[in-house]
């Protein structure tokens, strides 16, 4: 049965989803998600060395590969949630661990909180003081082997949800930040929190993105129609961020750690970056892209780069990285390096916190006749550098052949001329 199967996942989009494993009776077995739906299923489940995993032994059991798509990897984690808690398939559960599954819950408060709990902290709660549940009104999850506090920031950028004391009648970091509606100030009522905000949020936490969009554009147009044009900037400014998720970090944050990601056979996708010029002229940048098995050639990218005046790798470096970010239809990557230094990795982590992406990433500097190998990290949690340790010749093949790109397409570039 598996060589049909691989076949089938052979076929799977290059883009993010969760991947349904029915058996021969027609029974969901078992749910996950994915950034690229193909790579996943494919390493994961049909080639490459097994882990000694639940879901991987369940594999022969597998009768039927099917599969949902989603714009973003957030709603991926969202839709992978919904299903687990609806099906309840057989290997979710086995494959259950206290330490990965988490929880977001909506609580029951006057203006109410968002927070996360882990399956065990939420299970002692349910033992050993079931009266606070009460205090719970909506719980949305299964989330396994996410890094919640990446889902926790995107969707208080999405959503504005405010976790500060109401009344205080001082502005909160976050109402300073533009992402607080004044809970803290007195500036929003509860019923208009509750309505704006909370409603929302739930939504989209049930996996209704096209209702919350459809919500944001009734309220923006009718904001504008009276006038009221910082609420529709602001509910503009929503529904673009809604549009456009950057949400690499959910699973790239947890691609280390986490054991759904973590196994030999997980496909990694590395993109590296250099600029080439003469002097000030001539400028132009190259993407590489490497994954397990190489050069990804298809998926080379070139840049002439249009708003550097002077010479600046560095300023270069910085428009190649913003303008590869506007193409969410290209897949994601799961690392990036940088042909550079300390300056090139201090102005991309600007770009990064600006843009709110954090993507993994790092620099390698060289000396005068490239025989100099220094790693300069722009990510640092603890598994990233045990990560790049271990596949530093990976990542050194990826600066050399992002340098050789830049500079052969300088090259046909003068020629032309």
């Amino acid at each position: 049965m598996t060589a049909p199967l691989l076949a089938i996942a052979k076929r799977l989009p290059d883009s993010p989803g969760i991947y349904l494993f029915y058996n021969t009776e027609g029974e969901l077995v078992y749910v996950g998600k994915a950034t690229s739906l193909r790579s996943r299923v494919t390493s994961g489940y049909f080639q490459g060395k097994r882990t000694p995993r639940p879901i991987e032994e369940m594999i022969h059991e597998v009768a039927k590969i099917d599969h949902r798509t989603t714009d973003s990897v957030l709603e991926a984690v969202i839709m992978e949630a919904v299903y687990i808690k609806k099906y309840l398939p057989k290997y979710n559960v086995l494959g259950k661990d206290d330490k990965s599954w988490n929880y977001i819950i909506v609580t029951n408060d006057e203006f109410p909180r968002v927070i996360n709990l882990r399956q065990r902290e939420l299970a002692r709660i349910q033992t050993e003081t079931p009266e606070k549940m009460k205090e719970f009104k909506d719980i949305f999850g299964p989330y396994p082997g996410l890094n919640t506090k990446a889902i926790m920031k995107v969707l208080r950028k999405l959503f504005h949800y405010s976790s500060c004391e109401p009344g205080t009648g001082r502005p909160c970091l976050y109402r300073e930040m533009g992402l607080c509606l004044g809970v803290c100030t007195g500036e929003i009522s509860a019923k208009d929190y509750r309505a704006q905000v909370i409603a929302p949020l739930k939504l989209f936490l049930s996996g209704k993105k096209k209702q919350v969009i459809s919500g944001f554009e009734k309220r923006m147009k009718l904001a504008a129609k009276k006038q009221e044009f910082e609420q529709a900037a602001l509910l503009r400014n929503q529904l673009a961020g809604l549009q456009r998720i950057h949400d690499i970090t959910l699973i790239n944050k947890s691609f280390f750690a986490d054991p759904e990601m973590t196994g030999e056979s997980k496909q990694v996708r590395v993109e590296g970056y250099d600029i080439s010029n003469l002097g000030a002229t001539d400028k132009v940048g190259s993407m590489v892209v490497f994954d397990n098995d190489g050069p990804v050639k298809s998926e080379y990218r070139k840049f002439n780069i249009k708003n550097v005046i002077g010479q600046s790798d560095v300023d270069s470096l910085a428009e190649v990285l913003e303008r590869r970010l506007n193409h969410s239809e290209w897949q994601m990557p799961d690392v990036i390096m940088l042909d550079g230094g300390r300056p090139q990795v201090n102005r991309i982590k600007r770009v990064f916190m600006e843009r709110g992406v954090r993507i993994p990433f790092v620099g390698i500097a060289k000396g005068p006749e490239r025989k100099r190998n220094d790693i300069i990290f722009g990510s640092k949690s603890k598994e990233f550098v045990q990560w790049v340790a271990a596949h530093q010749g990976l990542l050194i093949r990826v600066r050399d052949e992002a340098h050789r790109f830049a500079i052969t397409f300088n090259r046909s570039k003068r020629k032309i001329k």
